[in-house]
C-alpha cells in the first residue's frame, strides 16, 4: 500500500493525476484504512475537477481519524469550490480547533471569509496565518493589496 501511495504521490507531482488516482485506489484496496492514500486521492480528484469525489475521500479520512486537521482543511477548500461557504468555514474552523497551529487553515478561512464579506474576520485570520509562518499570506498582507488589513484595528 505504501509503495502504491508513494508512486501515486510521484505521479501527482508530475501532474499525471489519473494515474496517481489509480495508484492511490490500489493502495486503498490493499489497506482500506490508509487515510493518507484517501487524502492524496482527494487532492488528485480535485485537480481533475471531481470535487464531490474529493469530498467523499476526505469524509472517509475523517471517518478513519476524526482528529485529522488536514482532512477538514482540504474538505473546506473543496466545499468553497462548490460555493458552500458556511460548510467551508465550519470545516476550516474544525481544522483549527484540532490543530491551533494550522497556518493553511487560517489562510484558507481568511480567503473564504473575504468572499463571504467578513473583512474583519478575514484580516484576523490572515494575520494569524502570517504569524504562524504562512508565507503567501504574509506576502499578501505586506503588499499594496494588504493595506486595508494592516490599517484595520
Amino acid at each position: 500500500a505504501f509503495a502504491y501511495n508513494n508512486r501515486g504521490y510521484a505521479k501527482s507531482n508530475l501532474k499525471d493525476y489519473q494515474v496517481a488516482i489509480d495508484d492511490y485506489s490500489k493502495a486503498i484496496e490493499i489497506n482500506p484504512q490508509f487515510a493518507l492514500a484517501y487524502i492524496n486521492r482527494g487532492i488528485a480528484k480535485r485537480k481533475l475537477g471531481d470535487t464531490q469525489g474529493a469530498i467523499a475521500d476526505y469524509n472517509k479520512v475523517i471517518e478513519i481519524n476524526p482528529q485529522d486537521s488536514n482532512a477538514y482543511n482540504n474538505r473546506g477548500i473543496a466545499k468553497s469550490e462548490l460555493k458552500d461557504y458556511q460548510g467551508a468555514i465550519a470545516d476550516l474552523t474544525k481544522a483549527i480547533e484540532i490543530n491551533p497551529q494550522h497556518a493553511k487553515a487560517y489562510a484558507n478561512r481568511s480567503v473564504i471569509k473575504m468572499k463571504h464579506g467578513d473583512k474583519r474576520g478575514s484580516c484576523a485570520d490572515g494575520k494569524k496565518a502570517a504569524s504562524l509562518g504562512h508565507q503567501p499570506t504574509a506576502q499578501r498582507l505586506n503588499s499594496a493589496d494588504g493595506v486595508w488589513c494592516r490599517n484595520m484595528r
